[in-house]
């Protein structure tokens, strides 16, 4: 505003209903082996179910991890959780088996005599091939005079047992004999990649790189190998697939060895064609496999049987016009009503993730997902206006699958490809023609996954990730375990994030073999154990060790107790607040303990306690019960007790949030005015909820010089005198005569 030339009134504001701030007090911070979810990435967990839900139920092989979590969450808090995988984990990939490396074909033997190059046959999986089935893989001859000097892979297969051996190679005719030849899998095609997030994952696999096939597992881990997606479009649902089930009406004769299937071609060629296997019982065909259904027939196609030794064999297929999990979904995919808009048909797909090895769910075959009418072109919207490029909205909706990418080259030769924008699919004119089926070759229209990869992490590991909780401007963190990590890992912990942020406490428990089967020596063994950790007021350490039952694997299980000691803290501030002692009866109590490894007798507690460790109690009365409330600060201060400690963090955490309001304003005796009218109410509000004994706030020109204030500095100097919490309590009983008054004896 101008100054006034001429008298008037002027009329100004200052806002003084400014409060401190109030902080958050209970949110831990954990790193652990879990089975599933984001890897190296902090989630916010609010419960046990969410807890399932973004990292999966626990293996035995990880339940520790899991039960300290969900140990955690039974006081009532957040948690903020980071996967750790290790660097070598892997996602699983929707590789449908094994293929054959098309390069290390070697030649063991030209042979000789041949004119012309002979037949190669690659022996095609069998009885290990994915639920969809297996192809053989294919290959030629090259001649150098008269002898086999190359063999080229022309199709790699799929369905082989990457564990298992390499399929024979057969060469038959051109002639000559004695040529052998050998290939090798390609377990390569099966490892996948660690994957973290969508940057790493558009980098690593995008456009089927690595030959990982369209779809992989949304997190690393081997639970991703029970994975299968299935995609339905207009084509297997109506298209014509070949039953499962084909009927031997003759079994021959005279086979010694499983003849050749061949059933009719589709009107869509080879890739369309069925695929079938025989099987013998003595010298007669009994049974026939089918392993690719193929696509696109209109009538049953014929089937013949040849080689083996025999002859007389016959059999019936018979088509089916339906898709396998068609009565999953409502209706038979068309065209979907943004492809209707925008002069389009046939865009709609239906895609399904299947826990086809039951490992996730128990079941197997149970249904994850279900992606219902999407499309196949890019850009596609759905009514709400929501993602319905079929890539897309996996990839945003998703909790178990990742779409790769289309390779337009794989696709059939009829309509169009997809994944193509708006524009392309009208110049392309589709109108008529179903897109063709999706992406590869040997297109069954569903992929069992393989490659996912568990790894343990190291200590390495753990630290890294434990470095998300380092940075307190852009993670808000009070509580940090160590779970049952190690002590390099627990000391790391009160190193490089508690120490470093100040306003956070980091909770270890003992080594499990300190103990776990160490009867008599436990206390010795803790003790020892605190030459690992650094000495600070920011870090908790207990005695103990439970035992709890973990109901996803029926078991029970030995559990450190540093994530209930951080949950009695949590329970101190719902009841009361930070400033109250977590330990004792009242805020103390240890859930979910059927027993306690160690449970230290008074000497055994007056010994821990004296070395600043906080005993774990169990008693008929009360149960399970934290009975310590020292920090590891060795030396005799205020700051050994934990109450005083999260006092003194919430005080200096709040009263630096309000103090930000007075950068860049002037330093003046109005502004350290409002500064002690911001704080001497907030610290009088924690007097009369019996966290401090009484307090003084210093800021004026004694503390604000001249000197201070050309420095563009701003001091205040709070002095606090903390309550205490009573650890020693005296009763002392007088019995006295009847015939003596108490002011007698001096009470």
């Amino acid at each position: 505003m101008a100054f006034q030339l001429s008298p008037g009134v002027l009329v100004r504001e200052q806002d003084a209903t400014a409060v401190v701030p109030a902080v958050g007090t209970t949110v831990g911070g954990f790193v652990g082996d879990f089975a599933w979810g984001p890897a190296r990435e902090l989630v916010s967990v609010s419960g046990e179910n969410e807890l399932v839900a973004r990292f999966g139920k626990p293996a035995q092989s990880n339940n520790v991890d899991f039960l300290t979590a969900s140990s955690f969450l039974a006081y009532g808090s957040n948690l903020l959780l980071s996967r750790e995988v290790g660097a070598l984990a892997k996602n699983a990939v929707s590789v449908a088996g094994g293929q054959i490396k098309t390069t290390n074909t070697v030649v063991t033997a030209g042979g000789s005599g041949y004119t012309s190059a002979p037949t190669v046959t690659i022996a095609a999986p069998t009885g290990v091939a994915p639920a969809d089935g297996g192809v053989a893989a294919t290959a030629t001859a090259t001649l150098t005079g008269d002898a086999v000097s190359a063999i080229t892979i022309t199709n790699a297969g799929f369905g082989y047992d990457l564990t298992g051996s390499a399929p024979v190679v057969t060469i038959s005719g051109g002639g000559g004999s004695g040529a052998t030849a050998t290939v090798e899998l390609d377990t390569g095609n099966v490892q996948g990649k660690l994957i973290r997030n969508d940057d790493e994952y558009e980098s690593s696999f995008y456009g089927e790189s690595n030959g990982v096939g369209p779809f992989a597992a949304k997190h690393a881990g081997k639970l991703g190998n029970s994975l299968k997606v299935a995609v339905g479009d207009l084509g297997n649902y109506s298209g014509g697939n070949i039953s499962t089930t084909i009927t031997v009406d003759a079994g021959g004769s005279g086979y010694t060895s499983a003849p050749t299937v061949t059933i009719a071609a589709s009107p869509f060629g080879a890739a369309g064609t069925a695929v079938g296997i025989a099987s013998l019982t003595g010298d007669a065909v009994t049974s026939v496999t089918v392993v690719y259904p193929g696509f696109g027939y209109t009538s049953a196609p014929a089937i013949s049987f040849s080689g083996g030794g025999g002859s007389g064999a016959t059999a019936t297929a018979t088509v089916t016009t339906e898709w396998i999990y068609a009565n999953q979904f409502d209706h038979t995919p068309g065209t979907t009503e943004w492809g209707t808009a925008n002069g389009i048909n046939f865009d709609e797909v239906h895609i399904i993730v299947i826990d086809e090895g039951g490992e996730i769910t128990g079941q197997a075959g149970t249904i994850l997902e279900k992606f219902n009418g999407l499309s196949k072109v890019k850009g596609a919207k759905a009514d709400d206006n929501s993602v319905a490029y079929y890539k897309d909205a996996i990839n945003a909706q998703s909790d178990w699958i990742r779409f790769t990418d289309q390779v337009p080259t794989r696709s059939l030769s009829i309509g169009t490809t997809w994944g193509q924008d708006l524009a392309t699919t009208r110049a392309n004119a589709n109108g008529t023609q179903p897109y063709p089926k999706i992406l590869t070759d040997a297109d069954t229209t569903a992929w069992s996954f393989d490659g996912g990869v568990d790894v343990s992490p190291t200590d390495g590991d753990l630290q890294t990730s434990y470095l998300k909780f380092a940075n307190d401007e852009e993670t808000d963190v009070s509580l940090i375990f160590a779970g049952a990590h190690s002590a390099t890992v627990g000391d790391y912990i009160i190193d490089n994030v508690t120490e470093i942020r100040k306003d956070c406490l980091a909770f270890v428990s003992p080594q499990k073999a300190s103990v776990v089967n160490n009867a008599g020596s436990e206390v010795t063994s803790i003790k020892a154990e605190i030459a690992s950790y650094t000495r600070s007021s920011f870090a908790v350490m207990d005695s103990g060790w439970k035992y709890m039952y973990d109901k996803y694997n029926d078991v029970y299980a030995w559990v450190p107790v540093n994530a209930d000691t951080a949950g009695c803290c949590v329970t101190a501030d719902l009841e009361a607040d930070p400033w109250f002692s977590p330990a004792g009866v009242n805020r103390g109590s240890i859930k979910n303990a059927v027993k306690l490894a160690f449970n230290p007798n008074k000497a055994d507690r007056d010994s821990l306690y004296s070395s600043g460790v906080n005993p774990i109690v169990q008693n008929a009365q009360q149960g399970v019960i934290l009975f310590g409330d020292k920090t590891l600060l060795a030396k005799s201060s205020a700051f050994n007790r934990i109450n005083v400690r999260r006092l003194f963090i919430v005080i200096e955490k709040a009263v630096a949030a309000a103090a930000k309001f007075q950068l860049f304003e002037f330093n003046d005796a109005f502004t350290r005015a409002q500064f002690r009218s911001l704080v001497e109410p907030f610290l009088r509000d924690v007097q009369g909820r019996r966290g401090v004994y009484d307090f003084r706030v210093v800021c004026d020109e004694t503390n604000n010089t001249g000197q201070v204030i050309d420095a563009n500095e701003f001091r205040a100097d709070i002095f606090i005198k903390p309550a205490k919490s009573i650890n020693f309590i005296t009763l002392t009983f007088v019995a006295t005569r009847t015939g003596i008054s108490f002011e007698e004896l001096g009470a």
